[in-house]
């Protein structure tokens, strides 16, 4: 495939590299590119997109994270609420794989555990002083 076994000698460590960096070629299907193509296209396997592309609202994802890109609009993607909308109906019928809380009910939820929990520090100083 594509790696090359190459056996140097002790003389060819001594003297000055003659190797040419060649530009990677970027229909290289080995190669990782980034989330979008050398063409402008959007690289739908880049591991950045955490798979979204091939669940079960892959479809969805794919036809709001489109529009959204190709976008022409003053404020880019107002013209994909429809895609992003039937994008979130289909997440929200797999809450185990799209979880729906945002960051602030999250901070909520554990200010409220931290609340609940109860901090008793005379008990824990009447424990030190009976040892």
């Amino acid at each position: 495939g594509k790696d090359r076994i190459i056996f140097v000698t002790k003389e060819d460590h001594e003297t000055p590299s003659s190797a040419e960096l060649v530009a990677d070629d970027p229909d290289d299907p080995y190669e990782e590119q980034g989330l979008i193509l050398p063409n402008g296209d959007i690289n739908w396997n880049c591991p950045c997109l955490g798979g979204m592309a091939s669940g079960p609202c892959g479809e969805q994802f794919k036809s709001a994270f489109s529009c959204f890109h190709y976008s022409t609009e003053e404020i880019k993607g107002s013209d994909c609420v429809d895609q992003f909308r039937a994008m979130q109906e289909c997440m929200q019928k797999y809450p185990d794989l799209y979880p729906q809380e945002d960051e602030n009910e999250e901070k909520e939820k554990t200010s409220k555990d931290l609340e609940a929990t109860p901090m008793e520090p005379s008990v824990a100083k009447e424990e030190k002083g009976s040892s």
